[in-house]
């Protein structure tokens, strides 16, 4: 290996880099780790070494493989290097994304894997629509193993580069009771039979011809003179293994990393492959980028001091150049709705300091925490965007959850009724939808009105009669239920009683979990509501909000979705055991979660430039229910001399609550109902479903016709005896009549009872 001294003189357009950068930027014989630590240059280092080495005709761009993990990133590289180089990036065609050289490299190759130049990637729904269809074909009971949990599992599988024969018996039997493999070779025929793949193919295909076909592995290996690699920290198995082999024989690989920021394990991501670097390319030279350009020394120092406890690490310092700022301040308070009045207060202040708010930052570990921010800053009127993911009241969890709320408040929210009258699935398809549609347009109708007088007729089959009557029922139980309980408790008996919090338990992916959490969140919520109508009105004032997107605005967001970003000041809430680290991390992962739940908080501490505030709560609501909360062991492995402790808690109390008597309660802000309701499913509760109205069709009828305002006229041009036509059942005799409903002996069909609108004039 060839390791070029420190130049001298320095080509002028290096002369800005500092001494690390430059050495890995003139280090282009053998292989090179540059460990680079947040705000520290990695970017300008690595785009600068590929102008290098086009620069200095080490290679010709075409002969250069240089990988990233987002489009983004790609687009940004080709166009510094363009600037750095006058333009002669133009034709690198092996910069760009993981799957996007993948996808070149298999379409060249494609018959080796038994597809054709042309074949088609398919999408998310496409593969949910192929795994379903198998899962029917033989006979897997879809409830219990759901398509979205086997395309996660054969995810995970091709992300370790595993092919179905490579599948142990301990992969077999995670899915259908020891049915995985089977189920995953037949997945793979299909989409070799429909010439397509998908994105874990890109890579798994390639690895395959590689490991089976050395001519074309040896072909690569003699066109890359340089491989470089952007976020190495972050790759997974199959990209490691894919990478390894083609950079094997010229041994000239450059990865930039930092494993103090490797946070993706939960999508594959393996921080043993930045660890194992030298071992896999031995005398690999390891530059360091220590030098941050970001934060001030009391926000490294801070950050430097947590992530020391982690055992696996390469271990670097970060320093700065930067001026003194003020320590990180560690701030305890009472209880969350405290935590997010203190942070909008701390805002406002700092806005009228002449802070714009698209310099400050909400950092959260979990997205129901958004939700409580959310709600403070729409009643102080302090503007926010929620960025990387989506608000709260936009997910569909809630909207669903919202959707069977507003039905309630009003029947005639059709908009409401048509999104959850099949979710979750009950067999009501587009068919049922359209003829509920036809009815209440004929009749001047709200949709749910018009689907319980269809339940009522032959106009639909048995079926979906019974199950629009069962619905309606239970709408009813629900109207009468809202006069007797608070919100939050109808709200979880509607997630219970129409089968929504099934759904989710049987709902194997792993977003299940996280979906499960808001809708916990979303009744919480509504605990602070007294009637469901202001509750309503309080999203709406929220969904208001965020549908205007004009003018400075405060960023809240998860602190995965934080990584890259920076800010003057950021806000980390929730620093909580059980919180932050997270409980599920912990219980799934052990020790290697816990060092990389240490790892984000090392990555959301230095997305901060000036300001840096830590928060935690005493008491917290999770899962439904009170509990005392003790600071997160991160706050104690903060070096006590870069951190300032304040708490707003005195005797045990917080200081609003300082001045309340012994007697009173500490947590009846938070449940304060009208004495009418039962804040639990107690004697109110009783008394709604005490009333008989689910056994009678008629006050069924009424009450989601909201009284008698929707009820139907009956026509008058159609008598008894006379002859209708009806588009299902074809011509008969009309026999009977009550109301809009005619008894028809059908001349083919038999008699039925049908709901005139839908007969015309035989």
């Amino acid at each position: 290996m060839t390791t070029p001294p420190a130049l001298s003189p320095t080509p002028e357009w290096l002369a800005h880099l500092n001494d690390p950068q430059r050495e890995a930027v003139l280090t282009t014989e053998g292989p090179v780790l540059m460990l680079a630590g947040a705000g520290t240059g990695k970017t300008a280092a690595l785009t600068h070494r590929l102008a290098h080495i086009v620069r200095e005709r080490l290679a010709w761009p075409s002969e250069i493989l240089c990988v990233t993990f987002t489009n983004k990133a790609a687009r940004e590289m080709r166009e510094r290097v363009g600037r750095l180089t006058g333009g002669a990036l133009e034709g690198m065609p092996w910069l760009g994304t993981f799957h996007s050289v993948g996808a070149k490299m298999l379409r060249r190759h494609a018959e080796l894997v038994d597809l054709k130049s042309n074949f088609t990637i398919i999408d998310t729904d496409d593969q949910l629509r192929l795994l379903k269809t198998l899962i029917r074909e033989h006979e897997i009971d879809e409830k219990r193993w759901p398509p979205r949990q086997l395309a996660g599992l054969i995810d995970s599988w091709k992300n370790k580069g595993l092919t179905p024969a490579d599948l142990t018996p301990v992969d077999n039997e995670s899915y259908a009771n020891g049915r995985g493999q089977e189920i995953y070779r037949l997945y793979q025929a299909r989409l070799i039979s429909l010439n397509a793949c998908d994105f874990g193919d890109l890579l798994l295909h390639v690895l395959t011809i590689f490991r089976q076909h050395h001519d074309v592995l040896e072909q690569y290996r003699q066109r890359f003179k340089y491989v470089l690699v952007d976020e190495y920290q972050d790759t997974n198995a199959v990209q490691y293994l894919w990478l390894r082999l083609i950079a094997q024989s010229r041994k000239n690989i450059c990865v930039v990393g930092d494993d103090d920021q490797s946070i993706y394990s939960w999508r594959g991501a393996e921080v043993a492959n930045i660890l194992r670097f030298d071992k896999d390319f031995p005398g690999a030279k390891v530059i360091k980028l220590e030098q941050n350009y970001r934060s001030t020394p009391q926000i490294l120092a801070a950050a430097s001091g947590l992530i020391a406890a982690n055992s696996q690490r390469l271990g670097k310092t970060l320093w700065t150049q930067l001026p003194e700022g003020p320590k990180v301040r560690v701030i305890g308070v009472w209880d969350a709705p405290e935590e997010a009045r203190r942070v909008g207060e701390e805002i406002e202040r700092l806005e009228r300091e002449g802070l714009g708010l698209d310099q400050i930052a909400i950092l959260v570990r979990a997205q129901y925490q958004t939700r409580e921010f959310e709600d403070r800053f729409i009643q102080i009127g302090l503007s926010y965007r929620i960025v990387g993911g989506f608000r709260f009241y936009e997910r569909a969890e809630i909207r669903d959850a919202l959707a069977y709320l507003r039905v309630i408040a009003q029947p005639a929210d059709d908009l409401a009724f048509e999104r959850i009258y099949n979710q979750p699935k009950r067999g009501l398809g587009d068919k049922t939808l359209e003829k509920m549609y036809q009815h209440a347009r004929r009749t001047g109708q709200p949709l749910a009105a018009a689907g319980l007088e269809l339940a009522d007729s032959d106009d639909l089959p048995a079926r979906a009669r019974g199950t629009i009557a069962n619905l309606m029922r239970l709408f009813v139980q629900w109207r009468a239920m809202a006069e007797a309980v608070t919100p939050a408790d109808l709200m979880r008996a509607v997630l219970e009683e129409s089968g929504y919090d099934a759904m989710l338990k049987a709902d194997r992916s792993p977003e299940a979990a996280g979906r499960a959490e808001n809708l916990t969140e979303l009744a919480r919520a509504m605990e602070e509501y007294e009637t469901l109508e202001d509750f309503l009105e309080h999203v709406a004032l929220v969904m208001d909000n965020d549908a205007r997107d004009d003018g400075e605005k405060v960023t809240i967001m998860t602190m995965h979705a934080a990584k890259g970003l920076e800010f003057d000041h950021v806000f980390l809430p929730g620093w909580e055991e059980g919180v932050f680290p997270s409980q599920r991390s912990l219980d799934e992962g052990g020790l290697a979660s816990l060092e990389e739940e240490r790892r984000l908080a090392y990555v959301a501490i230095t997305r901060a430039r000036r300001k840096c505030t830590i928060l935690h709560a005493a008491n917290r609501r999770i899962f439904g229910q009170w509990n005392s909360s003790i600071p997160s062991r991160f706050v104690e492995e903060l070096p006590e001399e870069q951190i300032e402790v304040e708490t707003t808690m005195t005797g045990g109390k917080s200081l609003w609550q300082a001045n309340w008597s012994e007697s009173e309660d500490p947590f009846a802000h938070v449940s304060q109902s009208r004495p009418e309701r039962s804040s639990a499913r107690g004697p109110g509760w009783q008394r709604a479903l005490a009333t008989g109205y689910d056994t009678k069709q008629q006050r069924v009828r009424e009450s989601t016709s909201s009284a008698a305002s929707f009820a139907s006229r009956p026509r008058t041009d159609i008598t008894v005896g006379m002859r209708v036509f009806h588009e299902k059942f074809g011509y008969g005799e009309v026999t009977g009549q009550e109301g809009n409903k005619l008894l028809i002996a059908f001349d083919h069909a038999g008699e039925k009872r049908v709901i005139d609108s839908f007969v015309s004039l035989g």
